[in-house]
């Protein structure tokens, strides 16, 4: 299936070829014995030049015919398509065969310097591991990206989240755990910890009491509570699950693979 946020084949490139100007102007000029030849040379010579420089720019005139089109990430998608253009993008990840970065990065900057139009939202942990964009084989304004330990629904990560729903339009949250978390396995060990970072205990206890001592039955556990508490505790993402207009969906990310599976 094409996606309708890339496109197909790798961009363009100007080959300016291996003239150098130097050596061309020494293996053209006329030797000294044969003077006479030196104005046809120099026409020769000329001649060289300015068919390399009207092949240059008909080069340049394809290049910015070839660039790929705006990418306008809000569109008509429903919440179900939405989420499989996640999943088709997770699956090329996986594959190790990403179409992002054939995308033109200068283009999508300069649309979208007035606004973001993501027609998706991630929920992930600030694992060094997730990297959520690339996981999705995604680009500049596709993915609205909320990050934080344990990828728990606090009350500013909700706040965020609502914020993007809201404004900005994207068709589904994606609450993604993924393996060897390490802010479920701390709570699942219950142990002193420095600083604050205890306070991300009691969001994730709840799942830790669930699944007892499997890992990662408590990561997919957790996953699954904090896309629920989205659903529930908030009323703009509820009202707009109630509508369709929204879906909120629960996934675990295997580091292993990088497979992104849905929890649902």
């Amino acid at each position: 299936m094409n996606s309708p946020f890339h496109r197909a084949g790798a961009p363009a490139k100007f080959d300016r070829g291996t003239f150098d100007l130097e050596s061309a102007s020494t293996s053209l000029g006329p030797p000294p014995d044969a003077l006479s030849t030196a104005p046809s040379s120099r026409r020769s010579f000329l001649q060289t030049i300015a068919g390399g420089t009207v092949a240059g720019l008909a080069s340049a005139a394809g290049l910015e015919i070839l660039k790929p089109r705006p990418v306008l990430a809000q569109s008509t998608l429903t919440p179900d398509a939405a989420l499989r253009e996640l999943m088709e993008g997770n699956r090329r990840f996986a594959a190790g065969r990403l179409t992002a970065y054939e995308q033109d990065l200068a283009v999508l900057r300069q649309h979208t310097i007035e606004k973001q139009e993501p027609f998706a939202a991630v929920l992930s942990c600030a694992d060094s591991r997730v990297p959520v964009e690339l996981v999705f084989d995604q680009s500049i304004n596709h993915i609205f990206v909320t990050r934080i330990a344990g990828n728990i629904a606090t009350s500013e990560i909700i706040a965020s989240l609502e914020y993007g729903a809201a404004v900005l339009g994207p068709k589904v949250i994606l609450v993604m755990g993924h393996g060897g978390c390490g802010a479920v396995k701390a709570t699942m060990q219950g142990k002193t910890v420095p600083g604050q970072i205890s306070a991300l205990y009691p969001h994730i206890q709840l799942a830790v009491n669930q699944a007892g001592s499997d890992l990662d039955a408590a990561i997919k556990a957790n996953a699954k509570i904090q896309a629920a508490l989205l659903r529930d505790s908030s009323t703009v993402i509820s009202a707009l699950v109630k509508e369709s207009k929204l879906k909120v969906v629960a996934a675990y990310y295997d580091i292993a693979t990088g497979i992104v599976t849905s929890l649902e």
